[in-house]
């Protein structure tokens, strides 16, 4: 079982010709109303790629609760872990330019408030999966992620949005993923004086004991476990927008690793989730599903081997 405790939002999407400069107002042609949120975002991808999958959280008792919940429930994530409280239902402002990118802002709303009790509250086991996000506050993360490492199972922490992790949180990881500006913050945190991705997963990996994962964008993804290193190219696709990329890669990655514990295949399923994302617009509407998922690793696998690489 993967366990996701996070955010979970309603993300309002609009696409501009160019994202806004500071101070700056850029006019979009409408917007889209998708479910979103981190949590929900990785439980939906992770779920859809074929894993048992229940989702601890919060949400509004308003109009949009139900609505950033109704694809979760539509594809059997376990939803009995999320409270609903008085607090407004978090919320995501994306803009969306003309060649993919994107800028955020979040607005917590009833992520702030939520509790791992639920999770708590489940028979926790040495071969569930926590996955964890900085979308809710440290504090409660950490609680989580001591719930899970008590009981025998492993914690995954996607470092996403960018923050300092607390030194409690570092001491339950198992596995963190990173982009390259999140490793950037990692390091920083940590006094560490590299600044390539790759520097940075090494050390987590040798010093930590922390294997960690660098996703790449285009570049694909490099990552160090157990002082072996393994890197992946970027399948080549057609990029309609970014949004939830990371989240497709992150709870594929978790939902192959639930499966056979092949941290090799686990990299592959997720940088093909991740990649088959961008084709699509939107949030957990753009994530895609495990047989597509294994056609396209596979795919990339066939290519890879013919070139002559690992």
């Amino acid at each position: 079982m993967i366990i996701v405790f996070g955010s979970i939002n309603i993300d309002l999407v609009t696409p501009v010709e160019r994202l806004p400069g500071a101070g700056e107002t850029v006019l979009g042609p409408g917007y889209a109303v998708h479910p979103g949120g981190k949590g929900a975002n990785q439980a939906l991808a992770a779920r859809r790629a074929g894993a048992d999958v229940a989702l601890v959280g919060a949400v509004g008792r308003d109009g949009f609760g139900e609505a950033a919940l109704a694809l979760l429930a539509a594809e059997g994530v376990d939803l009995s872990g999320v409270a609903r409280l008085a607090e407004p239902t978090g919320a995501a402002f994306i803009a969306i330019d003309r060649d993919g990118a994107n800028q955020i802002i979040v607005a917590a709303g009833a992520n702030a408030a939520a509790e791992p009790d639920a999770l708590r509250r489940m028979p926790l086991g040495t071969k569930d999966i926590l996955l964890l996000q900085c979308e809710v506050p440290a504090a409660v993360s950490i609680a989580a992620a001591q719930a899970m490492k008590a009981a025998g199972g492993r914690v995954i922490l996607n470092l996403a949005p960018a923050e300092a992790p607390a030194a409690a949180l570092l001491a339950c990881l198992d596995i963190m993923i990173v982009n390259e500006h999140e490793a950037l913050v990692l390091a920083q945190s940590l006094g560490w004086p590299q600044r390539e991705p790759e520097d940075i997963a090494q050390r987590l990996d040798a010093e930590r004991g922390i294997a960690a994962i660098a996703t790449l964008g285009a570049g694909g993804v490099v990552a160090w476990q157990g002082g072996v290193r393994h890197r992946l190219p970027a399948p080549q696709v057609a990029v309609v927008d970014t949004v939830a990329a990371g989240d497709s890669f992150t709870g594929a990655f978790a939902a192959a690793l639930a499966d056979d514990g092949d941290f090799a295949r686990a990299l592959r399923h997720g940088l093909a989730a991740g990649s088959l994302a961008c084709t699509r617009p939107g949030a957990q509407p753009s994530i895609p599903y495990g047989a597509e998922i294994a056609t396209l690793a596979s795919e990339e696998a066939t290519r890879l081997s013919s070139r002559g690489n690992p």
